[in-house]
């Protein structure tokens, strides 16, 4: 894993690879006059790593220095880097060779800055300053300032510190794992994996109270593999380094994280990012391009003349979104500002700009729609006030029929009440004789009967006309019987005024779905208005026809035709009209009235010219049913 020799672990790194998702909290100043602070030459830095190029900690720290000091140079700066490897050679004697080497080896390019990276390197440095970097300033990173202090830091040395707390990582597990019963805590046996145990039971002691906690040192790797295997699975696993196993093998930390990830039945943390995607759920890291960047900052501004001073790399939480998922884990559970690595965005995040634009049509067409439901609303409302508008037209119109027909009406009630009081009056008669004739009595009553019964029905006739609506009284009725009726209405009109009443009725009945008042309404007013039109007709019989009949269509027609003078040409097309009319006493809306009630139905009226002379008018309505 790259950990750099005793570091405090109170500090943590992200994830190798991590560096495009965090902000660096130093900022990069532009240091053009760097390359120009050292009279005739440009600056030379040398960089120190600790162990070999397979660390990834100081790996990705070094790569990250020299990416910022290029580019804040154009790369107008030499860089140097050396690989002590002292992990694997921690011998004075190598370390001796190591410092001859290198002095030889720079003696004739002084460097002006090096850069050490962790405990060891600045050592190695300050060490042996005098013959590898007499002139030189020394930027040290990689350990807390608790390690500085110990190993006598002189005040000259400005470092970069990073402070590795084992203790946020446990919180952090704390936090995904609230139910969690157990804690094992895994270090190799190198001088560094030992000294990361004893910190971790120093930072953990009031921690580690509330568990059943296990340290797990001193094995080989094969043993900690099976360890793995047997942890109960409300555990907390915590690891930390192995350098070395007890059987004296070497290890890069995060390969053997990774052998042990592999069987483990609990989940995993570790302070470092380069154990993430190599097993660990997550934990609290210090990023090496952080990291990195800080130190280039120090150093540029060093080389620039600046004074410079400690500095404290940043740390955070990091998780791996893969693990949570394995271990069931939710996010929800994680710190605020915990980074996730390797999370699948959702759909939502994939495609924002597409969901967007079906949001805004969505939302554009539930307005259209919410529009249209209150303009249908409206509408319905408009349709239900009209309607009731109309019903009170056709109820006065109804009722200026019914005084039309007012006169003729009484006449012929007079009738029936008449022969029934003349049949009374016999009746008397008959009984104060001295021996009345039953059976004439007899006839006398029924004649009575006879009368009342036409006496009701003409009553019927007219309650029937003059009956106010508050809604349509839909139902289905035979067309010839509605004629039918209506004759009997006029009857006694037509007498009065001399007009022969004729109907010729088609075979079968012609069932009609409607208002049966109204359609007798449209038939009074067509009929009224054709003896209207005959009133000035003289030299030849006043007749007024109605015929029904099955149209080639399969609807119902009345027709009703008179013998008048017909209607004017030019006035076809306007007698349905509101407010037309032709007689001086009329109001115009006879015959408009009888158009909206047929087109209420889905029927038509239509008007035309008898070529024999007068006009006759049309009214087509839907059967109900056919057959």
């Amino acid at each position: 894993m790259g950990v750099l020799r005793n570091w405090n672990m109170r500090s943590r790194w992200p994830i190798e690879g991590v560096g495009p998702y965090l902000l660096l909290l130093v900022a990069f100043s532009s240091t053009a006059a760097a390359s120009q602070a050292i009279v005739g030459r440009v600056p030379r830095v040398l960089v120190l790593y600790p162990y070999d190029e397979r660390i990834a900690a100081t790996t990705v720290a070094g790569e990250a220095v020299r990416a910022r000091l290029l580019e804040a140079t154009g790369g107008k700066i030499d860089l140097f880097s050396e690989f002590l490897d002292l992990s694997r050679f921690p011998e004075d004697r190598h370390i001796d060779r190591m410092a001859q080497f290198l002095a030889t080896k720079y003696s004739d390019r002084r460097p002006d800055v090096v850069i050490a990276l962790g405990e060891q390197s600045a050592r190695f440095v300050v060490t042996h300053r005098a013959s590898l970097a007499k002139d030189a300033r020394i930027i040290a990173a990689g350990f807390n300032k608790s390690t500085a202090r110990r190993m006598n830091l002189p005040s000259d040395v400005i470092g970069a510190f990073t402070e590795f707390n084992i203790l946020k990582t446990a919180e952090l597990a704390q936090q995904l794992q609230p139910d969690a019963r157990h804690l094992f805590i895994i270090g190799g046996s190198s001088e560094f994996d030992r000294w990361w145990l004893e910190t971790a039971r120093a930072d953990l002691a009031a921690f580690s109270k509330n568990y059943d906690t296990t340290y797990l040192e001193n094995l080989t790797i094969e043993e900690f593999v099976a360890e793995a295997a047997t942890f109960p699975v409300d555990s907390i696993v915590l690891a930390l380094t192995i350098f070395k196993d007890s059987s004296g093998r070497n290890f890069i930390p995060r390969e053997a994280v990774r052998q042990i990830a592999a069987t483990a039945t609990a989940p995993i943390y570790g302070p470092y990012p380069t154990y993430i995607d190599y097993g660990i759920v997550g934990g609290n890291v210090v990023t090496f391009e952080s990291l990195g960047a800080t130190v280039a900052d120090l150093t540029l501004d060093a080389l620039a003349g600046k004074p410079i001073a400690h500095v404290q790399a940043p740390h955070f939480n990091v998780a791996d979104a893969r693990q949570l998922e394995r271990w069931g884990l939710s996010e929800k559970d994680l710190p605020p500002g915990t980074v996730q690595m390797f999370r699948q965005p959702s759909f939502l995040e994939q495609h924002w700009l597409a969901a967007l634009l079906a949001f805004a049509v969505v939302a554009l067409q539930s307005i259209v729609i919410s529009i249209l439901l209150l303009e249908r609303r409206r509408r319905h409302a408009a349709e239900i006030q009209s309607r009731h508008r109309l019903l009170e037209v056709i109820h006065l119109n109804q009722s200026a029929t019914a005084g039309a027909l007012s006169a003729s009406i009484a006449h012929e009630l007079n009738q029936p009440l008449g022969a029934i009081r003349s049949n009374a009056e016999a009746a008397s008669i008959v009984l104060r004789s001295a021996s009345p004739d039953m059976k004439l009595i007899s006839q006398i009553l029924v004649d009575i009967q006879e009368d009342d019964q036409r006496a009701h029905d003409i009553i019927s006739r007219m309650r029937g006309l003059l009956k106010k609506r508050g809604e349509i009284d839909w139902q289905e009725f035979d067309l010839n019987e509605l004629t039918t009726t209506a004759i009997k209405i006029l009857q006694a009109e037509a007498m009065r005024r001399g007009v022969v009443v004729s109907t010729s009725r088609a075979p079968g009945a012609l069932p009609v779905r409607a208002d049966k008042v109204h359609v007798q309404q449209v038939v009074l007013n067509i009929a009224t208005n054709a003896m209207d039109a005959m009133l000035e007709v003289a030299g030849r019989e006043r007749k007024l026809t109605l015929e029904t009949r099955l149209t080639k269509d399969a609807k119902a027609e009345l027709s009703i035709s008179d013998s008048g003078h017909g209607i004017p040409d030019d006035k076809l097309a306007t007698i349905f009209e509101p407010f037309y009319t032709t007689k001086a006493s009329g109001t115009g809306l006879g015959l408009s009235i009888a158009r909206t009630i047929v087109e209420t139905y889905g029927g038509r009226i239509l008007a035309s010219n008898r070529s024999e002379g007068g006009a006759v008018f049309r009214v087509v309505l839907p059967l109900a049913r056919t057959g």
